[in-house]
């Protein structure tokens, strides 16, 4: 177990604001996690679990305890004819598992390639790009309660939405996620649909699990700044889930606006396209703004505070509000304390 005080957050943050916490406390097996939280003068001070913290703002410095997993591990669990379980430790780097996946030939996440961040936490956001959702493949989890109690959670159980899932309600917030089981299949059928993949891949020889996972990398290269070089989040908001009437009027005085009717009735819009139409792409207020390739990404240029990049979010949300009636939710969490 790792314990250290007034510890620098700025390697566990993409956006590299260096903000410290008070206490950080990484722990790499189950018992060790088990002992946190029996503790007391950790229950007693305000704690924050994170992963890579590509899904985070803070603004200022965390005054309590940050848990941070180092549980990793990729273990084939079962395999049949058509498929294979794997049980993914939540500490392992997620773009890990979808490399493994590949090499191997196996289907289901290739879509979800180069998603930054940990296995864990990319259970609890409910990760998609590109068609396809985490919610698509996960069998179960393996989950700690607050009161040190262990216990298995299936699919239906995570009550998985649109970038969304039964532990990010904060009150099951303080769930601890130790190891995904995902299942994947021998037999790939490929979502080609969104984005250039079907250009990308056009050709004689058919798409693989690989080719699909190389396309989607390439395409993410190109839209999405270097984490390393330019502090970002990627996507910021979330695209916005209208009502089909809302959507249908927005459509009449804009039709060129992008519109994705769903199951339920609704449909959901494209948040960058939203954004771009304001004149945001590539605009630049100080030491943050929005990346010139993708309307969705705001970055940190250098130097700039977790305030400033809030601040700046919000003139997005209020600009995009007045003129289209649909208001911005965060994707990234903002951690306040």
């Amino acid at each position: 177990m790792r314990i250290e005080q007034n510890f620098s957050l700025e390697h566990y943050n993409t956006f590299h604001l260096p903000v410290c916490a008070r206490r950080f406390v990484e722990y790499a097996s189950e018992t060790e996690l088990e002992c946190i939280l029996r503790d007391e003068s950790i229950r007693e001070m305000s704690s924050l679990h994170i992963g890579g913290g590509s899904n985070l703002l803070f603004l200022n410095d965390f005054g309590g305890t940050i848990l941070h997993s180092a549980i990793r591990g990729i273990e084939l669990v079962r395999e049949t004819d058509d498929a294979v379980w794997l049980r993914v430790g939540a500490g392992e780097p997620w773009d890990r598992v979808t490399a493994l996946a590949a090499d191997n030939g196996w289907g289901g996440i290739e879509n979800l390639s180069l998603i930054p961040g940990e296995t864990g936490a990319a259970a609890v956001q409910n990760i998609g790009a590109y068609g396809a959702e985490i919610k698509d493949v996960l069998e179960s989890l393996e989950v700690y309660l607050p009161t040190a109690e262990k216990r298995v959670f299936t699919n239906e159980e995570c009550r998985y939405a649109y970038r969304d899932s039964y532990f990010k309600d904060e009150s099951h917030a303080s769930c601890i996620i130790t190891r995904v089981t995902l299942r994947l299949t021998k037999q790939p059928v490929f979502n080609l649909a969104y984005g250039n993949l079907n250009e990308l891949l056009a050709g004689s020889a058919p798409p693989t699990v690989a080719r699909v996972r190389e396309a989607v990398i390439r395409i993410r290269r190109e839209k999405l700044p270097d984490r390393d070089k330019l502090g970002n989040a990627g996507s910021f908001f979330i695209n916005p889930v209208v009502s089909q009437e809302q959507s249908s009027r927005l459509k009449r005085d804009y039709p060129a606006m992008p519109s994705y009717p769903l199951k339920d009735g609704r449909a959901k819009l494209s948040a960058g396209w939203l954004i771009e139409q304001c004149g945001f792409k590539g605009k630049r207020a100080g030491a943050t703004g929005i990346y010139e390739r993708q309307a969705l990404v705001i970055v940190n240029y250098g130097g700039a505070t977790g305030h400033e990049i809030a601040l700046f979010a919000e003139s997005v949300r209020e600009a995009v509000c007045q003129r289209f009636g649909v208001m911005l939710t965060p994707e990234v969490k903002y951690i306040k304390d």
